[in-house]
């Protein structure tokens, strides 16, 4: 993997893609290393204006569809429009809001960030053929999720250890659906997980907050969208990736770089948790998974 590159994309031609969150950011550079690559790409996008605007520049193997993640009732329009793909992004987020809540009563960084994703990932898996990937964080480090208090209805609120439960969230989201693929006879399909390390993107400067200009300072020292798009990129499109295998830059404490594998918190391992997560997903967004 050292020095791996958007040059070493395998040939994607006659493979669908879809990438959520793709009118900007990481998904806007996924989504236009894709189709350089030759596949065709469904931008999955609730800002569907910003996305036709990337996809006029990619030409006819780039489309937009709208989602909103914050809806389940735009998840389910969404995945009933759909009749195959070979690989799903799980890539749109929110990072740090203060509290709000989804059309369906989630908060909001949870709701879209993982049940969204989960929602999703269930209704469109019978029609997915080759992988998932999902995006996480370093951030994943501050999660402590309870899985019976997901809503934050309970607790105080606190916007970055909201933030990092949806990641540790989409972390053990991703492990366990490898899980699943691993279980299933024949099933063959991976589930991947990924994170950008620091890198530039219009996910900072959402908070309502001073720290909206601490980080748009901080943004002049991280690496590039681009760059931050390629464990994505690797674990979406490599022939040598392993199932279940979280995916990062591999240089400066994983926070910039060529894509490797990555460490994360121990506590993604905690079965309980991700047992109850699981359930409590499938609870909430009413998607049990056909496998």
């Amino acid at each position: 993997m050292s020095g791996w590159s958007t040059h070493d994309i395998p040939d994607q031609t006659g493979r669908t893609f879809i990438v959520t969150g793709a009118n900007s950011g990481l998904g806007a550079e996924t989504t236009k290393a894709l189709v350089g690559a030759g596949a065709e790409v469904i931008m999955a996008c609730r800002n569907t204006a910003k996305a036709d605007a990337v996809a006029r520049g990619l030409g006819d193997r780039a489309r937009v569809a709208a989602l909103d993640l914050a809806d389940l009732a735009s998840v389910r329009a969404f995945a009933d429009g759909i009749t195959s793909v070979d690989v799903l992004v799980n890539n749109a987020g929110v990072m740090a809001l203060p509290l709000r809540r989804t059309a369906d009563g989630f908060e909001m960084q949870m709701g879209t960030n993982h049940l969204g994703h989960f929602a999703l990932t269930g209704l469109l898996l019978p029609k997915i053929g080759d992988r998932v990937v999902t995006l996480s964080s370093g951030l994943h480090q501050l999660g402590r999720i309870d899985p019976a208090d997901l809503g934050w209805h309970n607790r105080r609120y606190r916007r970055w250890r909201a933030y990092g439960d949806s990641k540790m969230a989409n972390l053990m989201f991703g492990m366990d659906l490898a899980d699943r693929f691993d279980a299933a006879d024949g099933d063959g399909r991976l589930s991947l997980i990924a994170h950008p390390g620091y890198a530039a993107t219009e996910l900072q400067g959402h908070t309502e907050s001073l720290m909206d200009t601490a980080m748009k300072i901080g943004n002049l020292f991280a690496q590039s969208a681009a760059d931050g798009a390629l464990p994505t990129l690797y674990a979406a499109t490599a022939s040598d990736v392993v199932n279940g295998t979280f995916y990062g830059p591999s240089h400066f404490f994983g926070m910039r770089g060529a894509p490797g594998v990555s460490a994360f918190s121990g506590r993604a391992n905690d079965r309980a948790i991700r047992d109850g997560l699981w359930a409590e997903s499938e609870k909430l967004t009413g998607v049990a998974y056909p496998i």
